[in-house]
């Protein structure tokens, strides 16, 4: 039997106790799923990110849990670091993978219902947004093995009920799994996958990992984990999942079936009926006995932006500071969804922030919009950056422009051929600036902390 320590539930179990002021509780009944992503978004106006524990929610006749990955410090705290070393831990863990191991069972294969016994009613799932063509599982990674050439595959696709025993998901057109479907559209032949709904944001995280294609993220997943991700084999293709996962759909994707799907609420935002419209039969379901809904709020909102945007964040900060040195902070901003990103830098040449922009701009095909700002400013928070912007830049010698290049599929600005232009935005001070930053000395600051601390306790 698998170890706790790759199991969600005790995991989740063991935050909440660990860390009570960072839950939230919802024992009332739900009326809507929709609800959920209006108490995540309610509190994003607030400035909160509680990990949202939900008893009683439409669509899903188990607990939910959401908003894991909205928070950094709670991410930081999931792999043991502090949120100023988040990207070097997460790379350093990242480029160390680790072999997973098979075991004979698991808490996944405590009910295994397969063939006519299939019936998807019984797969949790919630309508997320008003203009949702459906209810959506919207954690489904996708577990995919090359027959020809074993090279094995993690990836995120939202999916829909289509049938009893099928689902309507899309793939990325440019991704790994995208290939390996379409060499198996070539042969003639189905593409055997399965779907792992739930499991430890570790091997959530690996999903989302950007690696060559061969590499397989569920060794992504033992390196964050720091010891080999537990797989059993689905009963019809022996696919290696998770051993400690909530749900696992096993079945393939049809060759040739084209099904409706979307529109869902993308991470730009807007509701997205871009989709590659495909078909998974679903063969088995495997499952817990007393499963717990893994839920990501989709749209434009931390969760959904932190998912993917950390192991972003982290490649193009390795990346970059093995080229220039300078580079002290990498931030995509939750407001820029993935289509911006600040970079600061203790600039010591001129030329050196355009330098570094157009790595950034080269490297990542989603980024529009970069913006160059000295080591002293905040990346993390907006208002530093736009200040920064206020009272550097010059429009008319401090911008470029690149246009015709690839961009996100998403994108609801891009061209008709998927293209999009790019922005970079020198930010920084340059050689010839003159003026003295207005500073607070580090005495007055400690002072007026210490005054709002008492005053704070004396209200309580």
């Amino acid at each position: 039997m698998t170890t706790d320590h790759q199991d969600f539930q005790t995991f989740a179990r063991n935050y909440r106790d660990s860390f009570p002021d960072d839950i939230l509780h919802v024992p009332a009944q739900l009326d809507d799923g929709q609800e959920v992503t209006a108490l995540v978004e309610a509190l994003a106006a607030q400035n909160r990110a509680p990990m949202l524990f939900c008893d009683q929610v439409p669509g899903s006749a188990w607990p939910l849990v959401t908003n894991i990955f909205a928070s950094r410090d709670r991410i930081a705290r999931i792999l043991g670091t502090d949120p100023g070393n988040l990207h070097a831990e997460y790379q350093r863990r990242a480029n160390a993978p680790i072999e997973p191991v098979y075991v004979d069972d698991g808490p996944v294969c405590q009910v295994i219902d397969e063939g006519d016994e299939v019936d998807l009613e019984d797969l949790p799932m919630i309508r997320h947004f008003d203009s949702d063509r459906g209810p959506y599982v919207t954690n489904a990674i996708i577990v995919a093995t090359d027959p020809e050439t074993g090279i094995s595959n993690l990836s995120y696709h939202r999916s829909m009920r289509h049938a009893r025993n099928a689902l309507a998901t899309s793939l990325h057109s440019r991704g790994h799994l995208w290939r390996m479907y379409q060499n198996a559209r070539e042969a003639g032949r189905p593409l055997p996958v399965a779907m792992v709904v739930g499991a430890h944001p570790l091997f959530m995280l690996a999903a989302s990992a950007r690696v060559a294609y061969g590499v397989d993220e569920r060794a992504v997943a033992g390196a964050l984990m720091q010891a080999p991700l537990e797989l059993v084999r689905t009963p019809r293709h022996g696919i290696g999942v998770p051993a400690a996962a909530e749900f696992v759909l096993e079945g393939h994707l049809d060759p040739e079936a084209h099904v409706a799907e979307g529109p869902f609420g993308e991470f730009s935002g807007y509701s997205s009926d871009r989709s590659t419209n495909t078909l998974f039969h679903v063969s088995t379901i495997m499952r817990k006995r007393e499963p717990w809904l893994l839920d990501v709020v989709g749209g434009a909102t931390a969760e959904h932006l932190n998912l993917a945007r950390l192991p972003r964040e982290a490649e193009m900060f390795e990346k970059l500071k093995a080229r220039f040195p300078a580079v002290t902070q990498l931030h995509y901003p939750t407001s820029g969804t993935h289509f911006h990103c600040y970079v600061a830098l203790r600039q010591s040449r001129p030329g050196e922030a355009r330098q570094v922009m157009l790595g950034l701009l080269g490297w990542d095909p989603y980024l529009k919009t970069v913006i160059a700002v000295d080591e002293d400013v905040d990346v993390s928070q907006d208002s530093q950056v736009l200040w920064a912007m206020a009272t550097h830049f010059q429009p008319h010698r401090d911008l470029f422009m690149i246009d015709g290049l690839p961009g996100s599929p998403l994108d609801p600005s891009s061209s008709a051929d998927g293209t999009t232009s790019r922005l970079a935005l020198d930010a920084t001070r340059g050689p010839d600036f003159h003026g003295t930053r207005a500073t607070i000395s580090l005495q007055a600051q400690k002072l007026a902390q210490a005054i709002l601390r008492d005053l704070t306790g004396s209200r309580k």
